[in-house]
């Protein structure tokens, strides 16, 4: 919470200018996002619009750039890992696997990795980005996705629409909410 109250209170203390650049800030922080970046901004007073847009952006800017680190990491562990295997199949005599046993996953991370493999099996990639930010923020959803092999362009459309979708859900209750208490 203290994140969140020295957000509000730099919101309060900058140009009105800069106002939307501290809401896109927070949006861009996981488990703040575009939800609480939107609400920050419209309780600080910004337009509900010019909140929930600045908001959306700040989220989906760190979404993409951890998008595409994500999927460019993936592709430089597989791409290293075929070529081992190669080279170990090109040295090795006779019939036998080189291939080396895979080091065992800690429990708690094979667990992990098996939830987000069924619900990614139960409800693809729109599922996913839509239903992700009940339990995780959008920026390990995405990251999990990439990390699957997912391609970029349809994490980052899918991410995108969960973004926008739930951000202005967020703005729209908090705006009405505004409303009713004036």
């Amino acid at each position: 919470m203290d994140l969140v109250e020295t957000l509000q209170n730099l919101l309060g203390q900058v140009p009105e200018l800069l106002q939307p650049l501290i809401v896109a800030l927070a949006g861009a922080i996981p488990f703040i996002e575009g939800e609480g970046g939107a609400a920050i901004g419209i309780l600080g007073g910004l337009p509900p619009v010019v909140a929930a847009i600045a908001a959306m952006v700040g989220n989906f800017v760190t979404v993409a750039v951890l998008v595409l680190l994500s999927t460019g990491a993936r592709n430089a562990v597989v791409s290293r890992r075929r070529a081992k295997v190669q080279a170990r199949e090109t040295v090795l005599v006779g019939g036998s696997s080189g291939a080396a046993p895979a080091e065992p996953e800690s429990e708690r991370k094979a667990a992990r990795r098996a939830k987000f493999q069924r619900a990614y099996e139960r409800y693809g990639v729109p599922g996913v980005s839509m239903l992700g930010p009940l339990l995780l923020p959008t920026h390990f959803t995405a990251t999990m996705l990439a990390a699957s092999g997912v391609g970029k362009a349809r994490i980052l459309i899918w991410q995108a629409i969960a973004i926008i979708a739930w951000t202005t859900l967020t703005a729209l209750i908090i705006s009405g909410v505004l409303q009713a208490v004036r």
